[in-house]
C-alpha cells in the first residue's frame, strides 16, 4: 500500500495534479508518515472512517465513535482540521442518511459519499441530485458532492473511477466525462492506491462477483491513469465545491437545500 500510494504521489506531482485523499483511521494509525507525506505534497486529507465498515450496518452511536476516532487521528498526524467525508462503499444511501447530521454535528463541512445510481447491491441513490449541494439536516447544513453519473439510455451510468475505469475502456469514460461538463458538473473521479498494482497477492475463496470486481483489467488501469491526466485537469473535493458556490453566486441562484427535517 505504502509503495503504491507513494507511485501514486510520483505521477501527481508529475503531472501537476491536487487530490483529496480519504484516508482511513486505521491505515493512518500504522502508516503516520505516508499521511505527513500525502499533506506535504499538498493534497487534501479527508476522513473514510476509522475501520471501513458499511454505515448501514452501524448503529448511529457507532458511526459516531468511528468517525470522532478518524478525525482525531488523521488530524493528530497532519497538525490541522479535516472537513471531508466519504463513506466505505459509498454506504450513505436512504436507510442510513442520518450520517449527515451526525457528519455536522463532528465538524465536517463536505461529505462525498453518495452515488446517483440504482442498479447495485451495495450502495445507490437514485434520486438524488447528481450536481454539488447543500444538504440541509437538523443540526445545520453540509455540501454534498455526489460521485459522477452519466446518462445512457434513461439511466445513470456510473462515470467516477474505480472498478468502473478498470471495466469501461478510456474512450467511454472521456465520453462520460464529456456528459458531466456539458451538463455543467465536475467530475467526481476516484482511484484506490490497490487499484494500480497488478502484482498484488489474489485472494482465494472468493465469489465469482467479488473476484471480478477486484481484479478486472487491474493491469492496465496505471497506464490508463497516465492517458487520463493528459488529458484532464483535476483538483481537490473542496476545490470543485467552492467552484460550485462561486457558480451559484453568479447566477444569482439559490442554494439547492434537501431538507431532512421533514422526514
Amino acid at each position: 500500500m505504502v509503495a503504491n500510494t507513494r507511485r501514486l504521489l510520483e505521477i501527481f506531482a508529475e503531472k501537476q495534479v491536487s487530490a483529496t485523499f480519504f484516508v482511513l483511521g486505521w491505515v493512518a494509525e500504522k502508516f503516520p508518515f505516508l499521511v505527513r507525506e500525502i499533506d506535504a505534497a499538498g493534497h487534501e486529507i479527508g476522513s473514510h472512517s476509522y475501520w471501513h465498515r458499511l454505515i448501514y450496518n452501524m448503529s448511529p452511536e457507532e458511526f459516531r465513535e468511528d468517525l470522532r476516532r478518524s478525525k482525531q487521528v488523521i488530524e493528530n498526524i497532519i497538525g490541522k482540521k479535516i472537513d471531508c467525508f466519504r463513506a466505505p462503499t459509498f454506504s450513505i444511501v436512504e436507510r442510513s442518511k442520518w450520517a449527515l447530521e451526525i457528519l455536522v454535528e463532528e465538524g465536517f463541512t463536505v461529505d462525498s459519499s453518495i452515488f446517483p445510481v440504482r442498479h447495485h447491491d451495495r450502495y445507490g441513490m437514485p434520486d438524488i441530485c447528481p450536481e454539488i449541494h447543500q444538504i440541509q439536516t437538523p443540526s445545520g447544513a453540509i455540501w454534498e458532492v455526489p460521485l459522477s453519473v452519466g446518462r445512457f439510455f434513461g439511466l445513470n451510468l456510473p462515470a467516477s473511477g474505480g472498478g468502473y475505469f478498470r471495466l469501461y475502456p478510456l474512450a467511454l469514460t472521456q465520453l462520460l466525462f464529456r456528459g458531466v461538463h456539458a451538463a455543467g458538473r465536475s467530475v467526481i473521479f476516484y482511484l484506490h492506491p490497490w487499484e494500480i498494482d497488478p502484482d498484488q497477492p489474489r485472494i482465494q475463496n472468493i465469489s465469482r462477483s467479488t473476484r471480478f470486481r477486484h481484479y478486472v483489467n487491474i493491469g492496465a488501469t496505471y497506464q490508463k491513469l497516465e492517458r487520463l491526466l493528459r488529458s484532464q485537469v483535476f483538483g481537490t473535493i473542496t476545490q470543485s465545491v467552492e467552484q460550485s458556490a462561486q457558480a451559484k453566486l453568479q447566477l444569482s441562484q439559490p442554494e439547492s437545500l434537501i431538507d431532512l427535517n421533514d422526514e
